[in-house]
């Protein structure tokens, strides 16, 4: 393991505080274990609470779009592990301006599970809670079972048309809406190049060859649909659209966001070539691209390689990812 680190069993904690030091006129942190990170400003009174979390080594997933116009706070575990049912419990008591929180966060077994127990908890505490668990991972499981999908970078959408509708006063069914329907629109596949470290455990998560390209694969390494020999930027761009429109379809005249996602290792030059390939496939169809999306938006620590999103936009869904946002790792003024 060659890491720029200390002790690695102070990465998350070391993290947090290098996050708050960097940003602490815009977040703080919370909770009894100090792995909640939350608005420096607090809950907005009235307005639904919006809140995830998940594993620490995705950033700027999930952490990293806590601020305006998006969520309000977020539970932080360990590398590729689920924070806590208590640490995600004192989020979402944080983050309850009074008109209820959304629970909105990766369909992982060790979340679901602490998510569930959490809003138990909250349900004690008179706090109104909804949960939508995002599921955009095309490779992950087929059509006929798309509620078994893994959450993935797609969930950047739901938070964004999520923390929009908070702020145009919907209520707690009517925010959890519209990040069902970003979601119901959003489809991602990825592919992966090499493996990452986690740096606790000191070696790479799975292997592949200098010359093979991994199909599907999942963030934390689970495996993809099939391992193929190394593809230039025109055939992955080819094959991963062609994935994501067997899902879902796409007819002349539609209009989408695009994200081109890096997994950490992959340079953003690389990323812009393949959004060109995508664009060029889209707009021969006949679909217009709106608010592209091209960088970071959810790594898996130095893993190489990327993935797409497709998000199907209509005039509510436009609405929405328009609305301003700004957090220290994601703003839409220059979409």
């Amino acid at each position: 393991m060659k890491k720029i680190i200390n002790k690695p069993e102070n990465f998350v904690e070391e993290m947090l505080d290098g996050i708050v030091r960097a940003y602490g006129d815009r977040l703080k942190l919370a909770g009894e274990q100090g792995r909640v990170i939350l608005r420096a400003q607090g809950p907005k009174k009235g307005r639904v609470g919006i809140v995830t979390g998940g594993g620490s080594g995705h950033l700027p997933v999930f952490l990293g779009y806590v601020g305006e116009g998006m969520l309000d706070g977020c539970a932080v575990g360990n590398v590729f592990a689920s924070p806590s049912s208590q640490t995600m419990f004192e989020m979402i008591k944080a983050c309850d301006g009074g008109a209820g929180v959304l629970c909105l966060y990766g369909n992982y077994g060790g979340d679901n599970l602490n998510f569930d127990m959490a809003c138990e908890m909250a349900e004690f505490e008179d706090i109104k809670t909804a949960t939508v668990r995002v599921a955009d991972d095309v490779a992950s499981s087929p059509k006929v079972t798309a509620e078994k999908r893994r959450g993935v970078a797609g969930m950047v959408y739901a938070f964004k048309a999520a923390g929009a509708a908070a702020d145009l006063g919907r209520d707690l069914k009517g925010v959890a809406a519209a990040a069902r329907k970003a979601l119901a629109s959003t489809r991602t596949m990825g592919v992966a190049l090499s493996p990452c470290i986690v740096p606790q455990v000191g070696k790479p998560t799975f292997s592949i060859k200098d010359d093979e390209i991994e199909i599907g694969m999942g963030i934390h390494g689970e495996p993809g649909i099939e391992v193929r020999p190394m593809m230039n930027a025109d055939e992955v761009a080819s094959l991963i659209l062609s994935k994501i429109l067997a899902d879902m379809p796409l007819e002349r005249g539609d209009e989408v966001s695009v994200m081109v996602n890096g997994l950490g290792a992959t340079p953003l030059e690389e990323l812009l070539i393949v959004f060109r390939a995508i664009h060029k496939e889209l707009e021969a169809k006949g679909v217009f691209v709106a608010m592209p999306h091209v960088g970071e938006f959810a790594t898996s620590m130095e893993m190489a390689g990327l993935s797409v999103t497709i998000l199907k936009l209509d005039a509510e869904l436009k609405s929405l990812l328009r609305a301003p946002a700004s957090t220290p790792f994601y703003t839409n003024a220059n979409i």
